[in-house]
């Protein structure tokens, strides 16, 4: 397994690429969206926003035209649950315009308007008039996704969970063990609540790796989705301390473990409306609901050891993450197990190049460090918080979560030259 480490803060920026901030939507549910555009870059950060994760089950569909096509075309047809309908007029003509709309429109439509006029007035009265959401043309995709969210999420389940999935890119990368080395770390050192998945339904470690012996958990949850609810999931969580609590694996060979795609999801979203976050321990598979699971998490951590089956491995599925979710920021990489003696391996800089991501987290191998925390079901941090393994869960907790954790370097002028000149001493 692992020890020395290192771990950047600033290798990429805080949200993902050029996007302002990252759109935090709840998942859209089964709606028709039809959107009406003026401009063609509006149209294109629409269609943008229709391939994104977080609308995956809502059917959209996007014309050019804005509301005079949208009102010849719902004279003969019956309007969708929401209509986007942009518009280059100012203020007394775009109103004009949606007052027509409003006359061929069915009952319970719901409505965004676009403009191009950042105009107070405008919104107050737009909202007034029943429409849903005002946004100011150019908007980006991340703005889109969250104006459709807006509408079909209720304010009083406040914020909704974040999703972190693990995954491994070769079998004994020691996905599991990050997962729940830095689900620990979010408990503890950046006090928030966390719940951990363990899907490796067979063979999962979380029970061990956390003494724990749970005699109900998630296989139960997945055999009947349509049970769980806060009561019920309070019963099948394990809870390891104040913040942390296992969504245990049965651990069971007596049956096959198909899962249900629909099952898998159903249970995830209920988990990730009762705690700020779930760390998703994936086993190392790529079936349909797998591949659902890291798709469609919010966050994605990859674990690789520095040979060429998981650069491979790391680079295919790298280049698949980046294309199915390119709203989102890129996946994450720990580069785990390296200086394993005798052992021939890739370069820390070599692999990174050649993936085009860079390794955010370089664990050093220490046997014996990770060997005792197994045996004895205990985390790094508990068998050595002075570690610099410990030290590295605590960096992953804080990039995923977007915390900066305060170090007694930090009041130094000399603390960015220190933190790069550890970096490079672990990349060799």
């Amino acid at each position: 397994m692992s020890s020395n480490v290192a771990y950047s803060l600033d290798a990429e920026p805080k949200q993902g690429r050029d996007l302002p901030e990252e759109p935090r939507a709840r998942p859209i549910p089964r709606v028709n969206i039809q959107a009406f555009c003026e401009d063609q870059n509006t149209a294109v950060v629409i269609q943008k926003a229709s391939e994104d994760r977080r609308l995956s089950k809502a059917y959209i569909t996007v014309q050019m035209g804005g509301v005079e096509a949208a009102i010849a075309y719902y004279r003969n047809a019956s309007t969708p649950n929401l209509i986007v309908i942009e518009s280059l007029l100012g203020r007394a003509e775009m109103l004009d315009d949606l007052e027509r709309l409003a006359d061929v429109c069915d009952s319970g439509t719901k409505v965004i308007a676009i403009g191009h006029l950042n105009d107070v007035l405008l919104y107050r009265e737009l909202i007034r008039r029943g429409v849903s959401e005002y946004v100011v043309a150019p908007m980006t995709v991340a703005q889109m996704i969250e104006s459709i969210g807006s509408i079909y999420s209720d304010p009083a389940t406040g914020p909704v969970g974040q999703t972190i999935a693990f995954v491994g890119t070769k079998g004994g990368a020691g996905s599991s063990t990050i997962c729940h080395n830095t689900a620990f770390a979010i408990a503890n050192v950046v006090e928030s609540d966390v719940v951990i998945a363990d899907m490796d339904l067979p063979f999962g470690t979380a029970g061990l790796d956390f003494n724990q012996d749970p005699l109900q958990g998630i296989g139960d949850a997945l055999a009947a989705p349509e049970r769980l609810d806060e009561v019920l999931l309070d019963r099948l969580l394990s809870r390891c301390s104040e913040r942390l609590s296992l969504f245990a694996a049965p651990t069971a060979l007596d049956r096959p473990y198909d899962v249900d795609t629909n099952a898998c999801e159903t249970v995830l979203d209920i988990v990730r409306q009762s705690v700020p976050w779930v760390a998703i321990d994936v086993p190392h598979l790529w079936t349909g609901w797998v591949k659902e699971v890291v798709l469609k998490a919010d966050h994605v951590v990859m674990t690789a050891m520095p040979d060429l089956a998981s650069l491979r491995n790391t680079k295919n599925l790298a280049d698949q993450l980046k294309a199915a979710r390119p709203n989102d920021r890129p996946p994450m990489l720990v580069l785990n197990q390296v200086g394993v003696p005798k052992r021939p391996e890739i370069p820390v800089k070599d692999f990174g190049q050649a993936i085009e991501l860079e390794p955010r987290v370089v664990i050093e191998f220490d046997a014996q460090l990770f060997g005792t925390a197994s045996n004895n079901g205990q985390m790094i941090e508990e068998v050595s918080a002075k570690s610099k393994a410990a030290d590295a869960f605590r960096g992953l907790a804080s990039l995923l979560t977007d915390r900066i954790e305060h170090k007694s370097e930090a009041t130094s002028l000399l603390s960015p030259l220190i933190e790069r000149l550890k970096l490079m001493k672990a990349r060799g």
